[in-house]
């Protein structure tokens, strides 16, 4: 579960601020309970315990289901979070002078994705899923979400770097997840970033994500269905290439030779030969839990 400093992460602040909750979870985590037995582990009434439990329910941290016991149906929670991360708001080389762009998803100028696979917009399927013609629909430059299980998607970026510019920071971030059939919130994934036509470095993300919905995820997209994914930030500086501040590789800004093409040669891929072969989901504008699609920024002298 991603979360942010506001209002719509709220709910699971605020149910993560108790003594006794946080005891239940640590329970949970442990194995399935019934209210009364969390009663009796907490020394507190079943009726205060549902309170805690529905706060829990309601902050989408655990789940609550019927079960046949040997004494008739008894309620078990279950949790639903593995981890929790919080991006809090920043500013980055504030300094220097910027060039920005967004890249609309669906304007990939190359690609080879194999099933699963597919597009959505905010109100729509695109062709059919696990179909690759999907991906040369006329309607995908008005893609919101994208996925496959193996291939690649390339993008062009305008370079508007001037030849008496120094190039300090490139950033590309982007909201990515894994790719399973419908979800899996521990579907780890080496996803692979190459920049005018350099291979600069690999990232694993943790899992296709559907614990909570996407704050810009449309009503029509089942619960079920991967919600949202992790912003993250790809940066190639002159020291090294990192993701989200951690190193990646040594690949560093003067081996991409910017002044030298007009464009950036963006790809993302989840390779046939990767450890780690979950594939990728994108989300653009209208999915998700962050309403962009990839933004580039290069920092300059």
């Amino acid at each position: 579960m991603e979360l942010d400093i506001s209002n719509n992460s709220l709910p699971v602040y605020q149910a993560l601020a108790s003594d006794v909750r946080l005891q239940i979870l640590q329970l949970i985590s442990e194995g399935s309970y019934s209210v009364t037995e969390l009663a009796d582990h907490l020394g507190l009434s079943k009726a205060i315990v549902t309170k805690h439990i529905q706060k829990l329910e309601q902050a989408r941290l655990i789940r609550c289901d019927y079960e046949d016991g040997k004494q008739g149906y008894r309620k078990i929670s279950h949790l639903m979070v593995d981890n929790i991360q919080i991006t809090f708001p920043r500013q980055v080389y504030y300094s220097y002078s910027k060039y920005e762009e967004e890249t609309i998803l669906g304007n990939y100028i190359g690609f080879e994705v194999h099933p699963t696979c597919g597009l959505v917009t905010k109100t729509n399927r695109i062709g059919n899923f696990d179909d690759p013609h999907a991906f040369v629909d006329a309607e995908r430059s008005n893609a919101a979400m994208l996925w496959f299980a193996e291939g690649y998607v390339e993008y062009l970026i305008p370079n508007h770097l001037e030849p008496d510019k120094k190039p300090k920071l490139l950033e590309i971030s982007m909201e990515l997840a894994s790719e399973f059939p419908y979800s899996n919130n521990i579907w780890p994934s080496d996803i692979t970033f190459s920049l005018n036509g350099i291979e600069v470095g690999s990232w694993t993300c943790p899992g296709n994500f559907s614990d909570t919905r996407g704050f810009y995820t449309p009503e029509w997209w089942s619960d079920d269905l991967s919600q949202y994914g992790l912003l993250k930030h790809l940066r190639v500086s002159n020291l090294n290439t990192s993701m989200d501040g951690e190193p990646i590789s040594n690949m560093r800004l003067s081996d991409l030779g910017l002044h030298d093409h007009k464009f950036i040669r963006l790809r993302i891929a989840s390779k046939p030969d990767a450890v780690h072969k979950g594939g990728i989901t994108i989300f653009g504008k209208g999915f998700g839990n962050y309403d962009q699609d990839i933004v580039t920024k290069l920092y300059y002298e």
